[in-house]
């Protein structure tokens, strides 16, 4: 299968801080071409991201902090939502939206995929400030250090 386009950086950036009742969620846009991601898009999508975190941790352990993305791509869009839970591990959950219907976000979690090249700078960076802030901190984990560190580039 052939490569269409070659790679082209991204505009990646923290769009800001959500609380609700149970977590701190980290919010940010990635977006093809220029600017940023759509106010629009971010607005539909992310009561969707939050309901799936609320759904999803009912029964579960976890640290009350993670990171959410709206990505706004060239064909479709994509949203994740991402939990710390269990000291190590990422949950991780994707709903896609088409270019014609943007503001139709289906869940594709079971489908198994997880994410593409650029999504995946984001998971990296998230993983590096939880090691950082909280599996290198051992029994007293720096949540705030968590949240205070935040993607903003184009990569």
């Amino acid at each position: 299968m052939p490569v269409f386009e070659t790679y082209s950086p991204r505009s990646f950036s923290f769009l800001r801080l959500i609380e609700t009742r149970s977590f701190k969620i980290k919010l940010y846009g990635i977006r093809y071409g220029e600017g940023h991601v759509d106010q629009a898009l971010v607005d539909t999508a992310l009561p969707i991201l939050l309901e799936r975190l609320e759904i999803a941790t009912q029964s579960q352990q976890h640290y009350g902090v993670g990171f959410a993305c709206v990505h706004q791509g060239k064909t479709g869009n994509f949203a994740f939502i991402d939990w710390w839970a269990d000291e190590n591990e990422l949950h991780h959950h994707v709903y896609v939206s088409t270019e014609v219907a943007p503001e139709t976000f289906t869940y594709v979690t079971p489908t198994g995929l997880i994410a593409c090249v650029w999504d995946l700078r984001l998971l990296w960076f998230e993983r590096e400030a939880w090691v950082g802030c909280a599996l290198r901190k051992g029994e007293k984990p720096d949540l705030d250090g968590y949240l205070a560190q935040r993607l903003n580039e184009d990569a």
